[in-house]
């Protein structure tokens, strides 16, 4: 007696989150962010919640606990950084998408100051997550870089790190209240000093 093929196991398909489970998420990481901004690593769970607009509840189903929610306010932030990269080459000529970007990472770097101190609670530091984060932030960069190069806007012997390490760079010169006005400077500095010579 012939034997039966096998039947396929059917499988039920992934679920993606409700819209509305989207948007407490957001609402969550941006209410975390300013909360940790005010008080740090030790701001209330509670108050964010409440700041969000859910119950705590609904925070621990997205945030199990502190250190996730702080891992993920800064994930967020190098993720909005990266795909500003995309809208910006689509929607601008690509110097100015350049420039743009530079002074995006800029604010970027000043949120890390504000940050940093919550992440450094996280258990084992934050090492790990700024590694990760360096090469989605120089891929972005990186991007832009050949993109202008390859219309004439800047010459072909620059390089990506050549951009951003003076940005970084000027980031850990200490919390003087100027250093942001000081970095913003220095990004038309670069992007003249990059421009083809004449």
């Amino acid at each position: 007696m012939a034997r039966k093929p096998a039947q396929p196991v059917l499988r039920k398909p992934r679920r993606t989150p409700r819209t509305d489970a989207l948007r407490n998420r957001e609402r969550i990481l941006d209410a975390a962010k300013q909360a940790f901004t005010r008080s740090g690593a030790n701001a209330s769970l509670d108050d964010i919640a409440k700041q969000a607009g859910v119950g705590a509840g609904t925070l621990y189903r997205h945030f199990r606990n502190r250190d996730e929610l702080i891992e993920a306010v800064y994930r967020s932030e190098v993720e909005k950084l990266a795909a500003a990269e995309r809208r910006l080459a689509e929607t601008m000529p690509p110097l100015e998408a350049l420039r743009t970007w530079m002074l995006m990472f800029v604010d970027h770097v000043a949120q890390k100051h504000i940050i940093a101190p919550a992440l450094n609670s996280v258990v084992g530091g934050a090492t790990k997550l700024y590694e990760g984060s360096r090469h989605t932030v120089f891929g972005a960069i990186q991007s832009l870089v050949k993109r202008a190069i390859k219309s004439g806007d800047i010459r072909n012997d620059i390089d990506a790190q050549d951009l951003l390490r003076p940005l970084i760079g000027v980031s850990y010169l200490g919390f003087d209240p100027d250093w942001q006005k000081s970095a913003r400077r220095l990004v038309d500095i670069l992007v003249a000093g990059s421009r083809p010579l004449k």
